[in-house]
């Protein structure tokens, strides 16, 4: 495992009882001694602490906010240009076929965009970045701040007791905040589907703040197996698994993404990469369409498991994404890919079994963030 990277909190997650494993090429923390359900619980319930410092943070900046914002237009199918001073919104990059090639968070930062990718894509989502700005747009990859995520109901009261401003910080909202001592770029969101924040802390003081924040009655550290059943019961899709480069944002139910402003016959309609195929799709629909499910009993159907029309068909129709254990909804909760239009039985393939699931609306668990 010595060629794993390491973030800067990898000894205090050993200190803290971490079970570590590869994720992304790092060593990171699956879980705690508590065990994945109980922090599944503990963040629907009052608030968990998450490392999730391997992701890539990113500065897109140009002479002015305009330039960078326009600049990755040409990348990204939604509305930059337009967003708000200290305001952040969800997005993706597209390839010409139209299909994701990650998705990420943008934010206005007045006289730049910070944008957050995934660890597994940074690499190359930097160098298409670097590689697609006009002349005086650089792309600063940033090197030397961690990122922390503290979710649950809880989180608000967990971090204004280090400072009170973000009380007043709204649903994707923006801001530079002291903590603990130190300059950190915060944003009130997450992916768990809870109210929280995510913090851009210096690597100098990010073990500081962790503690600083564990030693609040509420908090405690979450690993990746919680997380990942926390965004599932949200119905977010994690890249590389519900939506890669062969899914468009059509099929992924991704459209809410794409403002007016970007669709056809809006004020800058297209300009992106993959324009041609992502507007046709919206316009003339999409053959598959990701899906909620249920499994009937108590047995979870996870990603890989193909869907049939009957108990007998030989030919699929769609394909579990992400599966597992909802703690909160108490059963199996899945997400995959049918024809669009299907509205006939559900089988999955288990074990040799075709066991029947229902289709469900996601989220699974009502999202619980602060308008």
């Amino acid at each position: 495992m010595s060629d794993l990277l390491h973030t800067p909190l990898h000894a205090f997650h050993v200190d803290h009882g971490a079970k570590m494993v590869p994720f992304a090429g790092y060593d990171m923390p699956v879980q705690y001694p508590a065990g994945v359900m109980k922090e599944h619980i503990q963040t629907r319930d009052s608030a968990g602490l998450f490392d999730v410092s391997h992701m890539g943070q990113v500065i897109v900046r140009g002479p002015d906010y305009a330039t960078a914002a326009l600049a990755l237009e040409a990348l990204i199918p939604v509305d930059v240009l337009d967003l708000a001073p200290n305001r952040q919104r969800y997005g993706f990059f597209t390839n010409a076929q139209g299909g994701i090639t990650d998705d990420l968070m943008l934010a206005n930062r007045g006289d730049h965009v910070f944008v957050v990718v995934n660890a597994a894509c940074k690499g190359a989502d930097i160098a298409h970045m670097t590689a697609n700005m006009p002349d005086g747009v650089t792309v600063i990859e940033i090197t030397d701040r961690a990122l922390l995520a503290l979710q649950g109901p809880r989180a608000e009261e967990a971090l204004a007791a280090l400072n009170p401003s973000v009380r007043d910080m709204s649903f994707m909202d923006v801001a530079t905040v002291t903590l603990n001592g130190a300059e950190c770029w915060v944003s009130r969101s997450g992916y768990t589907g809870e109210d929280g924040f995510e913090i851009s802390v210096p690597n100098a003081a990010a073990v500081a703040l962790a503690t600083a924040l564990l030693a609040h009655d509420a908090v405690e550290l979450i690993g990746l197996g919680a997380r990942d059943s926390l965004r599932l019961e949200g119905g977010l899709c994690l890249y590389g698994h519900d939506v890669d480069e062969t899914v468009t944002p059509s099929q992924a139910a991704l459209t809410w993404a794409i403002q007016k402003v970007r669709r056809t016959g809006g004020a800058r309609e297209g300009g992106f990469i993959g324009a041609g195929p992502v507007l046709a799709e919206i316009t003339n629909g999409a053959p598959r369409k990701r899906v909620g499910l249920i499994p009937e009993g108590r047995a979870p159907m996870r990603e890989g498991v193909e869907l049939f029309a009957d108990e007998t068909a030989t030919t699929p129709i769609g394909k579990i994404t992400s599966g597992g254990f909802g703690p909160t909804v108490g059963g199996p909760i899945a997400m995959g890919y049918l024809p669009t239009g299907y509205d006939g039985p559900i089988f999955g393939e288990l074990r040799g079994k075709r066991l029947p699931l229902t289709r469900a609306k996601m989220p699974f668990t009502p999202a619980n963030f602060k308008r």
